[in-house]
């Protein structure tokens, strides 16, 4: 993977976004932990939780970590989502929150680029470096999914079902760059509320639509900006700018994660940190059996949804 350039002359605003639940504000709290530690004085960060159901008690937690170069504004998104939240397909602990990042660039119309991150994530580098790769007129710039990589099962998916020519150069959503100038010009949203009625993602459900309606318009990133706790020889520690505890590989939940310290490091700062030390504590020998079926039942559900597609792909190559 070439190396991204950067450009950190500009605009001095940061646009990020968030996606959450209720249940999801202790492990934001770490992931803005993170992120403003190693911020820039340079620039503002202006960011913003789109969420349907956010308690007043988590919001004046979250907002307290407003400072001088950081603003957090709270977006209650029900109104907007109304008429097709029905058809927004959930599976497992996913929230129909993971689809907010699809109707970013109609909802500000103001930003012709922003970062989108999830929430279970920390930030080792600033942010800042990220926003400034340079897109061209591509709509998103993503790293490549860790996942799919590794396993076959889901490189097929992704190259039968979502319909990537070469599962490598499917990517991750989870961290976004946007390029909502163009995306706009392309009508995403209304292209994916089109999408929407003629065809159910029901494996990776955004991340896949995303895919699909992107491809042959991404910037790939490093890997080191999302890089998920999957071992790979290829990426020193030292060399990672952020990590993303997807899926299954959450420290809160299991204790063999690797990279687990820097979530630790910065849940200690935010004052969740005992109310995310009862949640790994109570999460018993049956949850974490049900998160490995939940895996297994993810990769069949894969493999089933190739076994109904023929197979052209010896044709792209």
């Amino acid at each position: 993977m070439p190396k991204t350039e950067f450009n950190l002359t500009g605009n001095r605003e940061i646009p990020i976004f968030f996606g959450v639940d209720d249940g999801y504000c202790p492990f934001l709290a770490v992931t803005i932990q993170s992120l403003l530690d190693n911020s820039s004085p340079e620039y503002t960060y202006s960011i913003k939780v789109l969420h349907m159901d956010i308690s007043s008690e988590n919001k004046k937690k979250i907002a307290k970590y407003e400072q001088e170069n950081a603003s957090i504004e709270f977006v209650d998104l029900n109104y907007y989502i109304e008429k097709i939240k029905d058809k927004l397909y959930t599976r497992d602990y996913y929230s129909k929150t993971t689809y907010f990042r699809l109707f970013i660039p109609n909802l500000y119309p103001q930003y012709d680029k922003a970062l989108y991150l999830d929430s279970d994530i920390v930030v080792l580098d600033d942010i800042a470096k990220l926003f400034a790769t340079d897109m061209g007129d591509n709509l998103v710039a993503a790293a490549p999914d860790d996942v799919i990589q590794f396993n076959p099962v889901f490189q097929t998916y992704v190259e039968k079902v979502v319909g990537v020519a070469d599962y490598r150069r499917y990517f991750n959503a989870g961290v976004l760059l946007m390029n909502l100038h163009q995306l706009r010009k392309f009508k995403f949203q209304e292209k994916f509320l089109y999408l929407l009625d003629k065809i159910k993602f029901s494996v990776a459900q955004d991340q896949d639509y995303l895919n699909r309606l992107c491809k042959g318009r991404v910037t790939f990133l490093e890997r080191t900006w999302n890089r998920m706790p999957i071992e790979d020889p290829k990426i020193k520690p030292e060399e990672v700018r952020l990590v993303h505890y997807n899926l299954e590989f959450k420290p809160w939940h299991f204790e063999d994660i690797l990279y687990k310290e820097f979530f630790w490091m910065y849940a200690q700062e935010t004052e969740y940190f005992e109310q995310i030390q009862e949640i790994r504590e109570s999460y018993t020998a049956e949850d974490r059996f049900r998160d490995a079926q939940n895996h297994e039942k993810l990769r069949k559900l894969a493999k089933r949804e190739s076994d109904c597609v023929g197979d052209d792909r010896k044709y792209r190559r």
